[in-house]
């Protein structure tokens, strides 16, 4: 489908043009089988009435190979919901070491900005920072289970007769913002609906909104209203969810545009995306470019900073993926950190005052040989975190008072690492869930921007079922 483009104005601290991608489709047809993924691409929608299919569990179907972990079995049991065993990951990995310093380039025009947009200001030199304490091996938490489904058939959200998604994976989640209607709101990536139409219904991306802070079962979502910035999800129409962010038409191969990361600055919502290029082999895949996609009304409609495009090279290439992330206390600025294309490169980090979330020229980048943050040169970032990082989500916690890292490892497990500032320096891993404890292949753990103090909640997909858990680790 070839969506429709429009240039409109977005009004922040400082002004910048973007295109807002317009899509329409319809409701679901008569039957739901399994769905394909990348390779059925999305086609406009006979408009058919919608019927729930009979039954309870689908058959595991095709998906893009990128997303798949390592060794993952589509047809691995489906995880009994209850407690896991835990486990310390023994082999400490060790911090990296210093990379080399690279000099810094000039920063670039960001040709997205508007002509009135206040001018960059001279760069003042960069003072070496002292350095942070280590921070503490963390103590083995008391438990964590699987919650329940937040999608798919087994899901009480019944995302299939509500939302006509029969599978998907992700599930970023990011706190909107609003006071007066405070929301959580949850992007996920490729997603399969209603296969008996042309296009099957697949779809590069989807949106849901929650105000579920119990999380007693999943996370909550109410139904998705037309044209309603805060109703469960946006539709197309009632009983599909559309796309949210289409192509913008700067590559000549694209089977993706995957959300990796998202945050709220005021009422502006941003999430940060990946154009996929070529999915490779499991764990691997090759990118177009990351960008930043904005929406002004809680996520109804996105368009897409042109400025805030990085392909890969010069030091982008090391920030394909993303992670928001909010400070702790008298700290201005917003972090984000930046993995490779797949599941096998360090983290990297920069910081931006929030209210230039979208001018990369404002960006710094830390720089473990000078100890210092680098401004408007990703080439001079160094690794904080060493890989293999795949798929990592950040916080501060209040109950620990250090921020946090989630993300899968090299062996498929999701681990966890504190830090005293976000640069670090950062704890050795500490094993949440065993990939031997649900075989399937688990991947992407996301974390409940509302879940900041002992409880920590958080996404995790499953390859074999392709769709999204919750799960809850209890901090020490």
């Amino acid at each position: 489908m070839s969506p429709r483009l429009r240039t409109t104005p977005m009004s922040t601290a400082s002004a910048f043009a973007i295109c807002i991608c317009v899509a329409a489709g319809v409701a679901p047809p008569a039957h739901a089988e399994p769905c394909e993924g990348a390779s059925a691409a999305a086609q406009p929608l006979p408009n058919q009435a919608v019927q729930i299919p009979s039954p309870s569990r689908l058959a595991p179907f095709n998906r893009p190979i990128g997303h798949k972990p390592v060794g993952a079995n589509d047809q691995a049991p489906l995880p009994r919901l209850g407690q896991l065993p835990l486990a310390i990951l023994k082999a400490l990995i060790p911090q990296s070491a210093q990379v080399e310093k690279q000099a810094a380039v000039a920063p670039v025009p960001n040709p997205g900005a508007n002509q009135q947009a206040q001018p960059v200001p001279a760069q003042a030199p960069v003072q070496a920072a002292p350095a942070p304490a280590a921070a503490p091996v963390p103590a083995a938490p008391p438990g964590t289970s699987i919650v329940g489904w937040v999608t798919g058939p087994d899901s009480p959200n019944e995302t299939i007769k509500r939302f006509a998604i029969t599978g998907t994976d992700l599930g970023i989640m990011w706190d909107n913002g609003d006071p007066a209607n405070r929301q959580v709101l949850m992007a996920f990536g490729d997603t399969n609906g209603y296969c008996g139409i042309p296009g099957k219904q697949w779809r590069y991306n989807v949106l849901f909104r929650s105000q579920d802070g119990a999380l007693a079962k999943t996370v909550a979502v109410p139904d998705g209203v037309v044209a309603n910035p805060y109703s469960g999800s946006p539709v197309w129409r009632p009983g599909i969810s559309k796309q949210i962010v289409n192509t913008i038409g700067r590559a000549p191969q694209e089977t993706g545009i995957i959300p990796t990361a998202g945050v709220a600055v005021g009422r502006n919502q941003f999430m940060n995306f990946m154009s996929i290029r070529n999915w490779d082999s499991p764990g691997s895949w090759s990118t177009n470019f990351s960008a930043i996609a904005v929406s002004s009304d809680n996520g109804e409609n996105w368009g897409v900073y042109p400025g805030t495009i990085r392909p890969p090279g010069g030091g982008n290439e090391n920030f394909q993926m993303g992670a928001f992330l909010k400070p702790g206390p008298g700290d201005p600025y917003l972090y984000s950190f930046g993995t490779p294309n797949g599941r096998g490169g360090s983290a990297y980090i920069a910081r931006v005052p929030p209210n230039f979330v979208p001018d990369l020229t404002k960006y710094e980048y830390w720089n473990a040989g000078s100890n210092s943050w680098v401004p408007s040169n990703p080439a001079a970032a160094t690794p904080v975190i060493p890989g293999p990082v795949g798929e990592m989500s950040a916080q501060y916690n209040t109950h620990l008072k250090q921020y946090l890292a989630l993300y899968g490892n090299g062996h498929n497990d999701v681990v966890m690492r504190t830090a005293p500032a976000p640069q670090g320096p950062w704890s050795p891993e500490m094993l949440l869930v065993p990939s031997s404890q649900i075989p399937g292949g688990i991947y992407a753990p996301y974390l409940h921007p509302w879940s900041t103090g002992r409880e920590l909640y958080y996404n995790l997909s499953l390859w074999s079922a392709y769709n999204v858990m919750l799960m809850r680790t209890v901090l020490p």
